[in-house]
């Protein structure tokens, strides 16, 4: 899985701009350049879509909040960058 690798390079950056030793204004328009917010909030709608898609029945309300939970979650995130 390469989620760890994801975190642990986005950990290094976060130790990069805590030590000064990285522009924290350069970093998150790159991000948004780049459109890693759209990548990582992609993995929720895919998630949300994933949880809907092999339910059993579509109309449980755990099933149907658990995947609207997912699907808020990638609106979060595209918000978040908004307001960056």
């Amino acid at each position: 899985m390469l989620a760890p690798a994801a975190a642990a390079a986005l950990g290094l950056l976060e130790d990069a701009v805590r030590r000064g030793g990285a522009d924290h204004d350069d970093i998150v328009q790159t991000f948004k350049a780049a459109g890693v917010h759209e990548a990582f909030a992609g993995v929720f709608d895919a998630a949300s879509e994933r949880v809907m898609d092999t339910a059993d029945d579509p109309y449980d309300f755990d099933v149907r909040l658990h995947a609207d939970n997912l699907a808020g979650a990638a609106s979060d995130v595209r918000r978040a960058f908004e307001w960056l």
